[in-house]
């Protein structure tokens, strides 16, 4: 192979790579690709976890788990989840126990 088919084959392979790096970029690696414009219903929770942005992932997401162990993910703009939200917190904080884990970046409630 000639030197220059080899400096040409090397410029496509690096090509190719910066290619395939543009599609990572960072605060795009959510956990949530879609969400649910809806809730069910309060007593069918189990478990409410809310993930705050990060350089992943750009924005807050919140992740229900039901009863049945089905998770999903909440829009976190609608009046509907604010309302959900601020009805967990005050039954969190007018509870006596102590509150639960609290992970660098995750607020976890259980209901």
């Amino acid at each position: 192979m000639s030197g220059i088919m080899k400096v040409f084959l090397l410029l496509a392979v690096m090509v190719c790579m910066a290619k395939a790096q543009i599609g990572h970029t960072s605060g795009k690696q959510c956990l949530c690709p879609r969400v649910r414009n809806g809730i069910r219903s309060k007593n069918d929770i189990k478990d409410v976890q809310v993930y705050l942005a990060t350089i992943f992932c750009d924005k807050a997401e919140i992740v229900v788990t039901l009863n049945s162990g089905l998770r999903y993910c909440l829009n976190p703009n609608l009046k509907a989840v604010q309302k959900l939200m601020a009805f967990i917190m005050k039954r969190q904080s007018s509870s006596t126990t102590r509150p639960t884990e609290l992970m660098s970046t995750t607020n976890t409630a259980r209901i």
